[in-house]
């Protein structure tokens, strides 16, 4: 998911009454919240490294064996920096144990939102190299946004005011419960897109079906993009739980999923740019050009592009007319 998810996510997580069990529990928890993205300095490792180190080792089990004691380190640092700076006599109320602890609960956070995406996690690195995907949640929710951010702001506002007989804590515990609820109907939203996908889909073109996507898109929870192998061919159509048949046959496009003999595909795949992308995609369909020099191999993953040349989702590749990279 993107940050301010993450953030506001951190945030409720302090508003519902996290925060108070120690100091600096509300900037731990924001903190946390984030931290798994640290993977986004990969882009130093040159082109496409992001999609070859993205949501790996900072975002599995590794990461949760570290980054929260990390974390903690870290917030007692700047606590016992804080105490210096102000010459404090009173001992610090930062308590290490509850700062572990709403650092590992944020932490956590992270990566299984990420999970609800179709860019997906791989929770197993450096043992297994295998992505997971919840194709639950579009990357940018706004129901999360306004769930989250409302039940924060109430809080926030609640707790400031200082009334009488009102909890401040639970609009943003609310705002918890209401998310959880919403990713919970949308996981069986998906499942249920699976299943009516695959059977219209084989309906308009019998085959068994190799692998199929239910994609959410922005803003709309009643609409899907689906992507299916099926055999050599990947196919791509809107879906609509509003319409009948769900499946919009205009919109319906075919792409080869078995990648062309040409062996310029093999010499595109043994560049770094073809490594790093086909490690990463999900459903890769390729496209050759011919040029002076030789060939420009198209990459596209269907999850994110349908044509070469899309700034994200695709990728093109040199190679010379022996078709050796070059």
């Amino acid at each position: 998911m993107d940050n301010v998810c993450h953030t506001l996510a951190g945030a409720a997580l302090a508003e519902s009454g996290l925060a108070r069990r120690t100091a600096l529990g509300y900037a731990t928890l924001l903190i946390g919240a984030n931290l798994p993205d640290l993977d986004v300095l990969a882009f130093l490792g040159g082109p496409l490294a992001d999609l070859e180190w993205r949501r790996g080792w900072s975002h599995g089990v590794v990461a949760l064996a570290v980054l929260p004691f990390a974390l903690t380190a870290l917030m007692l640092v700047v606590d016992r920096a804080f105490q210096r700076m102000r010459r404090a006599v009173i001992p610090s109320e930062a308590r290490p144990g509850q700062l572990f602890l709403l650092s590992l609960v944020s932490i956590a956070s992270h990566p299984v939102l990420d999970t609800l995406n179709t860019y997906g996690i791989r929770w197993l690195l450096p043992w297994s190299g295998d992505w997971s995907y919840g194709d639950t949640l579009f990357i940018i929710d706004p129901w999360v946004w306004l769930a989250l951010g409302a039940g924060v702001w109430i809080s926030r506002k609640r707790r400031r005011a200082r009334e009488r007989n009102v909890v401040p804590e639970i609009p943003a515990r609310r705002a918890i419960a209401f998310t959880l609820a919403y990713i919970a109907i949308m996981v069986a939203a998906n499942v249920a897109s699976r299943r009516a996908a695959a059977r219209e889909m084989q309906a308009l073109h019998p085959g068994p079906i190799r692998s199929i996507m239910a994609s959410p898109v922005p803003v709309n929870p009643f609409v899907r993009l689906i992507v299916v192998q099926q055999d050599d061919a990947y196919r791509v159509a809107s879906f609509s739980w509003l319409t009948d048949p769900r499946i919009d046959a205009a919109s319906l496009r075919e792409f080869p999923a078995a990648p062309p003999t040409h062996p310029a595909i093999a010499a595109a795949a043994a560049t770094p740019h073809g490594r790093r992308f086909l490690g990463w995609a999900r459903f890769p369909s390729f496209s050759i050009d011919s040029t002076q020099g030789g060939y420009l191999v198209h990459i596209v993953d269907l999850r994110y592009a349908l044509r070469p040349g899309v700034r994200f989702g695709s990728v093109s590749v040199n190679v010379g007319p022996d078709a050796a990279p070059r």
